[in-house]
């Protein structure tokens, strides 16, 4: 859906720009225009992914403070991680500590190179065992589920169109566009079709990590057989799940309860819409019906 999105977009800019111009429509020319920047879109589109598959561990290694775990320090983590492992036959993903009181977690890779699972200090130590099984277990579940490549794709998306909002945003700011009356009735209409597009890729991106979550919730009571556990450990991080490391919303949607100021409301509301996270009380709820 985000590459239908962005060509249909991209489609319009051209009708509108025809529109606005006083040119008759005629579809031919607008269907030969847009097809002529599709190559560009594709090639620039491309670029972006390859960027995005080679750093994006680094990045979100940097942007939560996630730092590898040695076996030496922790061998209790490093004992539940492959139990867990052994017994789903999956390939045992690196393991990364953030050095944070609070009580939070998140899976990060789009490879077996490159998996990896991250937990807090908090985490580790204020959960007792079988707590701590389903928290990571939650964690393999998007692993095997592909959830952290679909989230990253996700986030690609959105954040190409919040880098084309922000550019022509800045550059009528600045005066560097728009100067003549045609001409900024394109950069206007370019403008307005960037933001619908970020902001309907957004609440993709949103709705998809909300699903991920119920989905994650339920793999790791499959392969726990202790849903009630997971339920008491998501108790436990409703207290604290804020990373002081966390700033970015995108980031933030990767672990398993948002780690910034947790402000979503649990009844349904425009707001919900933008929620990373489904509310941790029907999670709650439907673990405890498992």
């Amino acid at each position: 859906m985000f590459p239908v999105i962005f060509f249909i977009l991209t489609w319009l800019f051209f009708f509108f720009i025809s529109l606005s111009q006083g040119e008759s429509i005629i579809m031919n020319q607008i269907n030969n225009r847009f097809l002529n920047t599709v190559p560009i879109i594709i090639i620039g589109v491309t670029i972006w992914f390859i960027i995005a598959y080679f750093v994006h561990s680094s990045m979100i290694n940097a942007a939560t403070d996630s730092k590898p775990l040695a076996r030496a320090e922790n061998k209790r983590v490093y004992n539940l991680v492959e139990n867990l492992c052994i017994s789903t036959g999956m390939t045992v993903p690196k393991i990364n500590i953030i050095e944070d009181d609070s009580l939070n977690a998140f899976a990060s890779g789009i490879n077996s190179k490159t998996y990896s699972v991250s937990l807090s200090r908090g985490i580790i130590d204020k959960l007792n065992d079988e707590e701590l099984e389903a928290v990571i277990a939650h964690e393999l579940t998007h692993i095997r589920n592909r959830d952290v490549r679909l989230l990253i794709i996700s986030i690609v998306f959105v954040g190409i169109f919040a880098f084309i909002s922000q550019t022509i945003f800045r550059s009528m700011r600045f005066g560097r566009m728009g100067r003549g009356k045609k001409e900024g009735a394109g950069i206007f209409i370019a403008l307005v079709l960037a933001l619908i597009g970020y902001l309907v890729a957004t609440l993709f991106r949103f709705a998809l990590s909300r699903k991920r979550e119920f989905l994650a919730d339920a793999g790791s009571a499959e392969i726990t057989r202790r849903p009630l556990a997971l339920a008491s450990a998501l108790r436990k991080i409703s207290v604290d799940p804020t990373i002081e490391a966390v700033k970015r919303k995108d980031i933030a949607q990767m672990f398993i309860e948002n780690p910034q100021v947790n402000s979503e409301k649990s009844s349904f509301s425009l707001s919900s819409l933008f929620a990373t996270h489904p509310p941790l009380s029907k999670r709650i709820e439907l673990l405890e019906q498992f």
